[in-house]
């Protein structure tokens, strides 16, 4: 054979190749990658025409010239092979059938080369088109026994959990565990689910620890950091439950309130209240106790609750015993000015009178604006917030509304204080969440106006992408270098990892409404949600929201403020 350089665009193809199926998308786009970064390490067999030509026909290697052309390179090494008599059919087919993919374990052994060599991860993800998170995994097989290496290497292989918790042990305890499910004749076959149930620590984490490092030196806590785990998160952990348990309970008979207890917490990790007390969901009143506890994952938990009415003691002399002085007698009370249904009486009158003067009366712009937001602060209004409270009059819409007064309680106010109320009272009132706090379509109008989608947050992370479908997550792909997956998890990988430095606004997040929703809300005239209807959801803003909502609420209110 001779290596000889040549044009991969004056090549043939031959027509009497084995793989007549095009390959998918995916290939396609890693090899391409490969070849940018590191060129062809195979070059391709090509033989002279036999038709008396000057040309040269391939024999092997068509996908290899075929991305060198799409990755623009001008010349391309190549062997010259004499030319068979069925025109390269058989070599064709043996290099197709006789080829054999690389195993984990070696794949593992090239990157790790690779990573001494000076690659940094990043790098080999591009250059082999694999997602960082396939890189490193593949790099926790550093940590892994030998002896089970060797058995992954011939193709039988854990799921990534089992895989990280079989890593996440010494080598003297897979050791241990090996010895007692290695594969035998009878089962070559291992039970990866039953190593890793025999190495599966608890690990308690330092993220939910409430202790201090002088809490955690007193206990002896030692903790291991998880190089495997996310960057933007504490990963630190300790597999001591009993010396964590220990230094949370102290922490928390520390830093426990004046009316406050320590709970014990159920098998399913509710907490286990007093006899008879009641746990308070609201907001808690100043006689009720604070009851503090350790969920299922030892993190400190707060829950209040009201205790049961002391009784009285037996023998108390009170106003109805029969123990009473006799010479105590009642005071009658006066009669009010005014009674109960003449107070009704002005109220009505009041109301017809107000209505009357609102409708007729002149008003200037500003003064009107500012009875608009005073009508907010009413005490028969009440706004289901987008923080998941309900704000009623006398409350925070009323501390908005204050603003507008001077010392003597007269209403009094320049422009500059009007706009700093408006757009207070309209930061907590509107609302795009996907639940009772949801203001309608109202509040995607107003977002429309003020310009929020420039404050949409960037949703090109894990936890939106997660939520699209594949054709909306390869849709997204549109106009960025990410090529579409084999697999949705890839692709959103990449989407991830592409998105870190840039801002991504999914189309269906835009506040501008449905033109047709738009035009049936005002035809009906109603301020109704343009959805469906959400009366049954949770009040508390904690239900079934969507991201795409929260993201929404948040832009309003940064445009508004």
């Amino acid at each position: 054979m001779q290596l000889i350089k040549v044009d991969p665009r004056a090549l043939r193809e031959n027509p009497d190749r084995m793989r007549q199926t095009k390959s998918t998308p995916q290939a396609d786009a890693l090899l391409l990658a490969t070849i940018k970064a590191v060129g062809i390490v195979q070059p391709p067999v090509i033989t002279p025409e036999t038709a008396g030509g000057n040309g040269y026909v391939i024999n092997a290697g068509h996908r290899r010239v075929k991305q060198a052309i799409a990755a623009g390179l001008e010349e391309i090494h190549v062997l010259v092979d004499e030319a068979a008599n069925d025109n390269g059919a058989m070599r064709s087919m043996i290099e197709n059938i006789a080829r054999e993919a690389l195993n984990p374990v070696d794949q593992w052994r090239a990157i790790e080369r690779l990573v001494a060599l000076g690659w940094t991860e990043e790098a080999i993800g591009v250059a082999l088109a694999l997602p960082l998170r396939q890189i490193k995994k593949l790099r926790l097989l550093a940590n892994v026994l030998p002896a089970m290496l060797d058995h992954m290497a011939k193709g039988d292989m854990p799921n990534e959990q089992q895989l990280r918790t079989i890593a996440a042990a010494s080598l003297a305890e897979q050791k241990e565990v090996w010895k007692k499910h290695k594969p035998s004749k009878a089962d070559p076959q291992v039970s990866w689910w039953s190593v890793a149930q025999a190495l599966q620590k608890t690990r308690m984490h330092a993220r939910h620890a409430s202790f201090g490092d002088d809490l955690a030196q007193a206990y002896g806590i030692q903790w291991v950091e998880d190089l495997f785990a996310p960057a933007d998160e504490d990963s630190r952990y300790t597999t001591d439950v009993e010396a964590f348990l220990g230094a949370q309970q102290e922490w928390m008979a520390n830093n426990l309130p004046k009316k406050g207890i320590i709970a014990e917490a159920t098998n399913h990790g509710e907490v286990k209240l007093p006899p008879k007390a009641e746990r308070v969901y609201g907001k808690p009143a100043k006689s009720d106790c604070t009851a503090m506890y350790l969920d299922r994952d030892g993190r400190v938990q707060t829950v209040h609750c009201r205790m049961p009415a002391a009784k009285k003691p037996k023998g108390q002399i009170g106003a109805g015993s029969d123990n009473a002085p006799d010479d105590v007698g009642e005071v009658s009370k006066s009669r009010p000015d005014v009674t109960r249904k003449g107070v009704e009486m002005i109220g009505d009158y009041r109301t017809d009178a107000l209505r009357e003067a609102l409708g007729r009366a002149p008003i200037e712009d500003d003064t009107l604006m500012a009875l608009l937001i005073l009508a907010f602060a009413g005490q028969n209004v009440s706004v289901t917030t987008a923080s998941g409270g309900i704000y009623y009059g006398h409350s925070r819409l009323a501390k908005n509304a204050a603003a507008l007064f001077d010392a003597d309680g007269k209403l009094s106010f320049d422009m500059d204080t009007l706009r700093v109320a408006a757009r207070n009272m309209l930061v907590d009132v509107f609302s795009c969440r996907e639940n009772a706090t949801n203001s309608g379509i109202v509040a995607r109008v107003a977002g429309a106006v003020v310009g929020a989608d420039t404050f949409l947050p960037n949703m090109g992370a894990e936890d939106f992408l997660s939520c699209l479908s594949r054709p909306a997550l390869e849709a997204s792909c549109k106009d960025t270098p990410v090529l579409p997956r084999q697999r949705v998890k890839d692709t959103r990988a990449a989407l991830v990892e592409h998105f870190k430095e840039g801002h991504f606004v999914h189309p269906a997040a835009l506040f501008a409404p449905d033109a047709t929703k738009l035009a049936e809300w005002l035809s009906s005239g109603s301020a109704a949600p343009d959805d469906e209807s959400e009366t049954d959801e949770d009040v508390d803003g904690e239900g079934d929201e969507r991201a795409d909502g929260d993201a929404d609420a948040e832009a309003f209110r940064e445009a508004a403020e």
